[in-house]
């Protein structure tokens, strides 16, 4: 068997907007893989870069290990693994060299990995798996297993799902990479430091925060959402299983709180129900959190999910306005996003709007619906981005040719338009801005709507409003009237104090 170091590269330390929020989980696909591992036999060791001070971390332990292979394995259900932080990718190609120099042989997978293998290969991994990669993975082995130093492209011979380096260049996929549902292995929860994790979610918000998924991908065809993980398919594991192992995971950290990872949690109102009945009987609910849509949210869903636990539900707003929403090939109306906050908020469920501002086409009246959206919906929380062109999306194919320069964020917090959108990135900042402030000042109304600070504060945030809007025509991408790029305005006193 073969000894595996096991890594990952999302480095909180690198992303200042997470490091900020102290919010971070443990990489629970590269645990489900390292957990795979170990039940096939290898020896495996673990890098957990989330916590790590830097590659300095993983470069000690490389060295006292000293494996056969590193497998770099990114969390899937991690949703900033599918958008190629620089900081990230630096991090993993600068690993993967460190790796190969010590005489490792080297796997790498992920999104990044399979939109942009070249990366990888060129710092020196010997193969990237596509996709999920779990089945390419387990026929590897075997051939590693017997000849740990054969040629690369004799190892790889007739397998499906990966790419090598070959005569310089990069070697055409050979396939897609085959997808089924393996039934899970519990993740290798021994392999992390976990009361360091629940050092930091107690220190900075009082509890603790632990990770599940219950299943993988998602069926619908939003124009902007990649899937290079697991397509367009929706994997969903049994209610009892899902149960059982909340149930363990109770048990054995005593979590406070769970984060349902799922790109859609529950699905069909049935799943849900047998879901709660199961872990009503098990003893094992713990309060938790989801992603859900809003076109799935019946009054009988809204019932089954406060059942089963759920405190807290993210939907997928994106926008106020329907003519953006059918742009995006999103599939739901705004009445059913205020339709659905309102019978989440009727069973005291906490709900809040991912947003996405900028999506071709998008104009001023459009970023108004959205926050007439807002102010009407009243969600207790909101997530603002600008629509980021993910490789292998209808989005992407649309704007590709107006990549330039620039074609992934640094970090989180980056939210630099990488394609001509009707604005410049600082106009999309502000009002990102306006629109948090806007849902703080909703919350705040119950008890302070009376008080001199709150209606000073409404009347700045509607005066901000004004004075943003006023201005709109210097931020746009081309000045209607010179022709010139409305960034050479950026700079003056009048945005900087918008912006603040």
């Amino acid at each position: 068997m073969l000894s595996i170091l096991v890594c990952h590269s999302y480095f909180l330390r690198f992303d200042q907007k997470q490091l900020e929020r102290a919010k971070p989980y443990p990489p629970l696909a590269t645990l489900q893989v390292a957990a795979q591992l170990r039940q096939a036999g290898h020896q495996v060791s673990f890098f957990d870069a989330m916590l790590a001070d830097g590659t300095g971390d993983y470069d000690r332990l490389l060295r006292t290990v000293n494996p056969q292979l590193v497998l770099f394995y990114e969390d899937n259900f991690n949703f900033l693994s599918k958008m190629c932080l620089g900081k990230m990718r630096d991090a993993c190609c600068e690993m993967v060299a460190h790796a190969q120099a010590q005489g490792a042989r080297v796997i790498a997978a992920g999104s990044d990995a399979t939109d942009a293998p070249d990366s990888y290969l060129r710092a020196g991994a010997d193969v990237v798996l596509l996709g999920e990669g779990l089945d390419t993975l387990m026929a590897l082995l075997p051939r590693l297993d017997t000849d740990l130093a054969q040629e690369t492209g004799r190892l790889v011979a007739g397998l499906a799902g990966l790419v090598t380096l070959a005569g310089g260049g990069v070697s055409a996929a050979r396939s897609d990479s085959p997808r089924s549902f393996r039934q899970a292995v519990p993740p290798a929860w021994d392999l992390v430091d976990i009361e360091r994790y629940r050092a930091i979610w107690r220190q900075a918000h009082g509890f603790f925060s632990l990770n599940m998924a219950s299943s993988k991908g998602c069926s619908f065809r939003c124009a902007w959402c990649a899937k290079p993980i697991w397509g367009n398919q929706y994997l969903q594991r049994s209610p009892k299983e899902v149960a059982a192992e909340m149930t363990h995971l109770k048990r054995m950290h005593a979590p406070d709180h769970v984060w349902f990872a799922d790109d859609i949690f529950g699905f069909r109102v049935d799943w849900v129900t047998e879901f709660a009945s199961a872990i009503r009987d098990s003893g094992g609910s713990i309060p938790f959190t989801i992603q859900t849509r809003a076109d799935l949210i019946t009054e009988r869903m809204a019932s089954a999910l406060k059942d089963a636990g759920c405190k807290e539900a993210w939907i997928g707003a994106e926008s106020g306005s329907q003519r953006i929403l059918d742009a995006m090939n999103k599939g739901t109306k705004v009445a059913e996003i205020l339709t659905a906050r309102a019978r989440l908020g009727a069973v005291g469920i906490r709900v809040g709007f991912f947003i996405q501002l900028g999506y071709l086409g998008e104009d001023l009246g459009d970023l108004l619906a959205t926050r007439a959206l807002l102010d009407d919906a009243r969600p207790d929380d909101v997530g603002v981005s600008v629509s980021y062109p993910l490789p292998g999306t209808k989005f992407y194919e649309l704007v590709k040719e107006q990549l330039r320069g620039k074609t992934h964020w640094q970090d989180s917090n980056d939210l630099e338009m990488m394609f001509q959108g009707t604005y410049t990135s600082d106009f999309y900042r502000a009002i990102r801005d306006l629109l948090h402030e806007q849902v703080t000042l909703h919350n705040r109304e119950d008890a302070s709507a009376d008080s001199t600070e709150h209606r000073h504060a409404k009347r700045t945030l509607k005066h901000r409003w004004q004075l943003l809007i006023a201005r709109e025509h210097h931020y746009r991408t081309e000045d209607e009237h010179s022709g010139s790029p409305a960034s050479t305005v950026a700079a003056s006193p009048i945005h900087t104090g918008l912006l603040r």
